[in-house]
């Protein structure tokens, strides 16, 4: 296989780099008569920290043949690694390793109490053995996704149930992601420590600092959430309306004031289509972060919480390549000119 090169300005820095991939690892080593694929704006690979690829309804199973398929958008989207907090069910051997297709980590099936969550999906654990199941699930996959609030008026999980979990989930070296859309659940969440925060719609901002001090992470799926502010405006008034415009009526609010508090914020899509993300991180720039850290959000600060370096020497070889500065314009995102993913230039890639 031809070593390929790229060169150009590397964000976050901006700096001027020539790189080479030597195999799955940059060098900056020459290579003689090394392919240059690219030349330009290089990101170090766009991640979607909050997507389910797989099944395209609630409840339904995990189908093999969708789950390439929405890879393959996310990849042609410039998505090198996806993080699935919840998955439908056991991936197949070639997920996250496959050369055509995103990396990827998951938390395996999603937790929750009875009567809580869609049907079909995840598993149901009383609250005495919740931390059991998180910690087989933790040895397994490395995360741990559990739903501490569902509807409007179901009983959040309890804080000590919660804070369980974390402590023996972090014993074995997993971590938990944390599903939230009410303040009591998203307090807490918080409160119990999580690795991170899951859209945490209705979050009290008043605990962003505490966030940040503990490096609780946010993934807001601000995109999915205000995308549906105009239909549940449009429904009669209830509680649950009342609900969900208040809280998806201030979460951009919510996500610009924590990243001013300097929390950790993850971008990711939740919902199909797949290969979405430059749509969140344009939306967590409208909401008021500056487009570097929205950028950041979807590129080098989400691979640095995943555990992967950025553009440098001995680091995965994955990289995003854009003709000018996509931090100037946003919407370049959707147009970039080369994608490299395991050091192999990504079929449709110019």
């Amino acid at each position: 296989m031809a070593v390929l090169r790229v060169r150009g300005r590397a964000l976050p820095d901006g700096e001027p780099v020539d790189l080479y991939a030597d195999g799955d690892r940059w060098t900056t080593d020459p290579v003689p008569n090394a392919d240059l694929v690219a030349e330009g704006w290089l990101i170090p690979g766009l991640v979607d920290a909050h997507t389910h690829p797989g099944a395209s309804t609630p409840g339904e199973p995990l189908d093999h043949d969708l789950l390439r398929a929405d890879l393959r958008a996310h990849a042609a989207a410039g998505v090198t690694m996806i993080r699935s907090p919840g998955l439908a069910g056991d991936p197949p051997d070639w997920f996250g390793v496959d050369p055509e297709l995103p990396r990827a980590v998951y938390a395996g099936p999603w937790i929750a109490q009875h009567g809580q969550f869609f049907d079909g999906w995840g598993r149901r654990a009383e609250h005495a053995e919740l931390s059991q199941v998180a910690v087989a699930q933790a040895r397994r996959s490395g995360w741990v996704k559990i739903i501490a609030d569902w509807r409007l008026d179901d009983e959040p999980l309890p804080v000590d149930v919660l804070r369980a979990v974390v402590e023996a989930v972090h014993t074995v070296g997993g971590r938990v992601a944390v599903h939230s859309q009410h303040a009591a659940g998203g307090a807490a969440a918080v409160a119990a420590g999580v690795d991170s925060l899951e859209h945490g719609m209705c979050l009290d901002p008043a605990l962003l600092h505490q966030m940040a001090r503990q490096q609780t992470a946010l993934t807001p799926t601000l995109d999915v959430i205000t995308a549906s502010l105009a239909r549940r405006l449009a429904t009669p008034d209830s509680p649950s309306r009342r609900w969900y415009v208040e809280g998806a009526g201030r979460h951009g609010t919510l996500v610009a004031a924590a990243a001013e508090a300097g929390v950790r914020v993850l971008a990711g899509t939740d919902a199909p289509p797949h290969g979405r993300v430059a749509d969140e991180v344009r939306a967590l720039a409208a909401a008021g972060m500056t487009p570097h850290d929205a950028l950041g959000a979807a590129s080098w600060a989400a691979r640095d919480y995943l555990g992967l370096p950025g553009l440098r020497v001995g680091a995965p070889a994955d990289v995003v390549v854009y003709p000018e500065d996509p931090r100037t314009d946003l919407r370049m995102l959707d147009h970039p000119s080369a994608v490299v993913l395991l050091g192999r230039l990504l079929s449709g890639s110019e």
